[in-house]
């Protein structure tokens, strides 16, 4: 946790962020504690830079006098060669998105999985979570797996069109917790696989504004289920929406999304902002259509 500053300058580096909603959401946490905070995306496709720069942008930014970066796609296992420090968590998952600047050296952090969790319990806090469907196994995919296990999922079933993606998350995983039962699954073995399991989750970026549609044939949910996403623009996909109408209890993007914002908030000033407060504030912006 870094030591409380006069004021904050944060960027958000990765391809394609400047419609990011995680700068307004820091802005208008520290607005309500009173600090000043400057919160501004790098954006690697806008700067015709490539994702390999990364090294050099977080030099550069230190010396410009930033407090923190948070790091999106593609920046996130990329950015582990240039850190001084690693939280245990994020070396366990292999992935940053959220870095310190402290004395001068970089500490890396996961608010991915720690924020997809206290979405997990605040969304969805007497739901079974014994054994789960996963679709996905990119970089969300590691960080919410990870954050289902952690949590007390003992079978975990990940699906994804990449199969050496998928056996290289697998092994990972089991390192990292072996008393739990975790399996790569194919397309094709999703429907048996439902009627095994409590919920299912989706990873992947299919229901996205530029990738419509569900992720997967839903014949085979039942209002027993549990749904989740960790799309949040939408923050109403095909797949919650279809759910929800099944009687299903959901888990909308938006808990990961925040749950995100507020841990990595945490991690750069100290202060741990009122999740509520930063959810609406995150809906507001929706339906503003920003």
């Amino acid at each position: 946790m870094s030591t409380r500053a006069e004021s904050y300058l944060v960027g958000l580096i990765g391809d394609g962020v400047m419609p990011s909603l995680t700068p307004p959401m820091h802005e208008r946490a520290a607005k309500v504690h009173g600090l000043h905070y400057l919160y501004r995306p790098i954006d690697l496709t806008e700067l015709n830079l490539p994702a390999s720069d990364i090294g050099e942008l977080l030099q550069a930014g230190a010396k410009l006098g930033f407090n923190a970066f948070n790091v999106t796609h593609p920046c996130k296992q990329l950015v582990l060669d240039h850190l001084d420090d690693i939280a245990p968590m994020a070396k366990a998952i292999g992935a940053v998105n959220t870095v310190v600047i402290e004395d001068g050296k970089f500490i890396g952090h996961n608010t991915d999985a720690s924020g997809f969790a206290r979405g997990l319990e605040e969304g969805l806090p007497n739901a079974k979570k014994g054994k789960v469907l996963q679709l996905g196994a990119g970089g969300a995919g590691a960080a919410v797996a990870y954050a289902l296990l952690a949590s007390g999922t003992l079978e975990l079933h990940i699906v994804d069109l990449d199969e050496q993606r998928v056996t290289h998350r697998v092994q990972e995983l089991r390192k990292n917790f072996p008393q739990a039962s975790i399996h790569a699954a194919t397309p094709a073995q999703v429907s048996q696989l439902l009627s095994e399991v409590d919920g299912l989750l989706n990873a992947t970026p299919i229901g996205m504004h530029h990738h419509p549609g569900l992720p997967l044939d839903i014949t085979a949910l039942e209002p027993r289920h549990w749904v989740a996403d960790c799309i949040y623009r939408p923050v109403d996909t095909e797949l919650i929406v279809a759910a929800r109408n099944l009687g299903c209890q959901v888990l909308d993007g938006g808990y990961m999304a925040v749950g995100q914002a507020v841990d990595a908030f945490e991690i750069i000033t100290g202060i741990r902002p009122e999740t509520h407060q930063v959810r609406e504030h995150l809906l507001e912006l929706l339906e503003k259509g920003l």
